[in-house]
């Protein structure tokens, strides 16, 4: 759709944000942000726009459904990301609109004739693939942290890197993301997860020692070590890093994403003299998951797959070892009989896993073949055949699980695949 222009002489509109930004990098935008110039609120509602906003006068137009939100200023009153007093006022400059945001290159605007408004050299940083604060302000919203982070996760492929200067601001204001609400952090980790490159959210984050505020349970995961032969990357956390990357190749699912960042939390709680060993390290992390699901209100579904992850994924990976009444019950122990697309889940998790390791990228996961079709060939055993001979009761369900454990042994000894 075409960009609504305005004729009017008193009041402009330019275009704003990350369209434009999207627009510069040759990059497809789903939001078009407008700031309106030189305006009253009234002049907007006497033109068909609706109100949208409580905080300050968004609008959204009648014909497209954009948002157009009156040029303002704004001054920091307390310590939550909202602890904002907002000022707007025909007399209000796009110059000071564009000085309160974050970032330069979200900080450009365009008029309607194409001209570029960049008053804090935007432009020229997405040139140089730089991520850079517009002024001292941005330290009044921890939140930022946050952000810059999201971005990095969205255009580290492009080459994008973080300015010295801005990285100096998140670490001098790093503890002041404990007053950003549990519902925020998620409402960015989410997005941040199926970005491009989701692991460079995490590596911001470590690298502006700000990820022990966010994700205290990944940052522990730094400097842990594992068996060198199975981990040649060695240090936990790098191979965390590396399996988001794997599962991010596979898919762009939130749930699966998630799950790769948390499947080896409980590696943090093994002991030193047990190091680099990690045994029943699956079993142990499953509370850590818990709790990090419980604290950032992580929706029931994707919280359902972290842990299933975390306590069955070395389960998986011995898929050729286990016998067929194991496989069963690894079945029914993930509900996968109910919630049909679980299995398919965890094994992108596990598959993730085993190549998101120095040298393993290109492995081939045979697990996910034998287990998938374990399972197809068990969902042909129904209750109904148990019924006609008159079992009833828990008795139907004994002969279910006896005979898919009989089917599933068929399966994979038949089915020539090995590890």
């Amino acid at each position: 759709m075409p960009f609504l222009w305005h004729k009017e002489v008193r009041m402009e509109i330019f275009l704003v944000g990350g369209a434009v930004r999207d627009q510069l990098l040759g990059l497809k935008s789903k939001d078009m942000d407008w700031v309106v110039v030189g305006a009253k609120p009234d002049d907007l509602i006497s033109k068909g726009y609706k109100v949208a906003g409580a905080a300050f006068p968004v609008f959204i137009h009648p014909e497209t459904g954009d948002e157009y939100a009156l040029a303002r200023k704004e001054r920091k009153t307390g310590l939550k990301h909202n602890d904002f007093e907002t000022f707007f006022d025909p007399s209000v400059t796009l110059e000071d609109d564009l000085s309160r945001r974050d970032l330069t290159i979200n900080a450009i605007a365009m008029s309607k004739d194409g001209k570029l408004i960049d008053p804090y050299g935007g432009a020229k940083d997405l040139k140089n693939r730089l991520i850079r604060h517009v002024s001292g302000a941005f330290s009044e919203d921890p939140l930022r942290i946050l952000r810059v982070a999201r971005f990095m996760a969205r255009f580290h492929h492009l080459g994008f890197k973080v300015d010295a200067s801005t990285m100096d601001l998140m670490r001098g204001i790093g503890k002041e993301l404990v007053h950003i609400s549990e519902e925020r952090i998620w409402k960015e980790l989410s997005r941040a997860l199926t970005e491009k490159t989701p692991s460079a959210f995490i590596s911001t984050l470590k690298d502006c020692d700000c990820l022990k505020y966010v994700l205290p349970e990944v940052d522990a995961l730094f400097g842990v070590p594992q068996p060198e032969k199975h981990h040649p990357e060695i240090d936990t956390g790098i191979h965390t890093l590396m399996v988001m990357e794997q599962a991010r190749k596979l898919t762009n699912d939130v749930d699966i994403i998630l799950s790769a960042m948390t499947h080896d939390l409980g590696k943090a709680l093994t002991k030193k003299e047990m190091l680099p060993a990690h045994h029943n390290h699956d079993e142990d992390g499953v509370p850590v998951v818990e709790m990090l699901c419980k604290r950032l209100k992580v929706p029931s579904n994707t919280k359902k797959l972290a842990v299933a992850a975390c306590k069955n994924h070395t389960t998986v990976h011995r898929a050729f070892e286990l016998r067929p009444g194991t496989i069963v019950k690894l079945f029914n122990q993930i509900d996968a009989y109910r919630d049909r697309g679980i299995l398919d889940k965890l094994l992108t998790v596990c598959e993730s896993d085993a190549k998101g390791r120095i040298g393993f990228e290109n492995i081939k996961y045979n697990q996910s073949e034998l287990l998938k079709n374990a399972f197809k060939a068990s969902l042909g055993v129904t209750a109904k055949e148990f019924v006609e001979k008159g079992y009833s009761g828990e008795k139907i369900r004994e002969q279910i699980n006896a005979k898919r454990i009989k089917v599933v042994k068929h399966e994979i000894y038949s089915s020539g695949l090995e590890p």
